[in-house]
């Protein structure tokens, strides 16, 4: 087994901007954000409801998303990544020399089930990409939010296997050494953020994620993956107060402040029904990246059949600056999400129906 590795030697230290910012600033910076609806970016009346915002013009914002065909776990995913990549104009000046982090979604492991998590195989993809464009290092790193034993997390996922046999180190950001950044966003009313020194270390860090459905929030994807970047020796098991906080507000709230540089979802075998972790596998043979996450989301979301003016932490993050969501403003690369869509079924429950599309 790969030992955990360290985290970086080199003092994690907030910018300016973040010094002086502070609880105040976030919470006043929330405040002008969330008191425009966005209608044609015209000012409206403070929501009751910070979530309760609407799907505007997204003032300029514009994305591109990258969707292959990856219809086996057994292929060589390096390639339909590295192809990805390129058509985002992701190459080797952009990579050579940086400090690769690989964000997988853990929760629930068997390994004989692979919609729950993150495939091992699409992890081993990524990171061979990375490391054809010159990475200096590719590190895997995850906080998994239910089973606190990551030897047996690594284990039973089978993601131990790929860390072994490719000589990735591996970080558990649940034990990793703490640090803390101001929240930017503040709609869940956090101050600051506690996150693991190694998110510091990292140049360029991958949200590498599962195409599932969510038995609260409608789907989980690569925002929601965010969610294992938070310790779990800080906030609990399964990260508590977040839950308490709010699902949908800590989504915005970490993505407005930890900054990932990329989304990799693996919808080779998605999940539907009562998600993330107790439904059933839904094949759809699809990786999906992009740069802004809310816009990746989004798209994978209308490849699961669901509605996107319905997921309220999507439209949340479009009116945070996050990304477009609006189908017009993303640039659909490689396969269309007509040509790969396939309806995810919902658990039958009230405040889920509005996500049907």
């Amino acid at each position: 087994m790969t030992a955990p590795s360290p985290p970086s030697p080199s003092p994690w230290r907030p910018r300016r901007r973040e010094l002086v910012l502070g609880a105040a600033g976030a919470a006043a910076a929330a405040a002008a954000v969330w008191s425009r609806r966005l209608r044609g970016g015209s000012p409206a009346p403070p929501a009751a409801d910070p979530l309760a915002v609407r799907l505007g013009d997204e003032k300029g914002q514009r994305a591109a998303v990258y969707l292959a065909r990856a219809r086996s776990y057994d292929e060589d995913l390096s390639q339909p990544i590295l192809e990805g990549l390129a058509a985002l104009g992701i190459d080797r000046t952009r990579v050579r020399g940086k400090k690769v982090l690989l964000k997988p979604n853990l929760v629930e492991t068997r390994a004989d089930a692979p919609h729950i998590n993150t495939h091992p195989a699409v992890v081993r993809g990524a990171a061979e990409a990375f490391r054809r464009l010159d990475a200096a290092a590719v590190v895997v790193a995850e906080g998994q939010g239910h089973r606190r034993d990551s030897e047996l997390v690594l284990a039973e996922s089978g993601l131990r296997d790929v860390l072994e046999r490719e000589r990735l180190p591996y970080t558990d950001l649940n034990h990793d050494d703490l640090c803390a950044r101001p929240n930017r966003c503040g709609l869940t009313g956090l101050p600051r953020l506690v996150l693991p020194r190694r998110l510091a270390w990292a140049d360029f860090k991958v949200s590498l994620a599962k195409m599932k459905t969510h038995h609260w929030v409608g789907c989980t994807l690569s925002l929601k993956n965010l969610f294992g970047v938070l310790p779990g020796v800080h906030y609990g098991w399964p990260k508590n107060v977040l839950h308490q906080r709010g699902i949908e507000q800590s989504i915005v709230d970490i993505a407005h402040t930890v900054d990932f540089d990329l989304a990799i979802v693996d919808g080779i075998v998605g999940m539907e029904g009562d998600g993330p972790i107790m439904g059933t596998p839904k094949p759809v043979g699809v990786l999906a990246l992009g740069a802004r996450l809310a816009s990746v989301d989004a798209t994978c979301a209308r490849i699961m059949g669901l509605r996107v003016s319905a997921l309220r932490y999507l439209l949340a993050s479009s009116a945070a600056g996050l990304g477009p969501i609006r189908a017009e403003h993303i640039e659909q690369r490689g396969v269309a999400v007509a040509d790969v869509a396939s309806s995810f079924a919902l658990l039958d429950a009230p405040h889920l129906r509005r996500y049907r599309g």
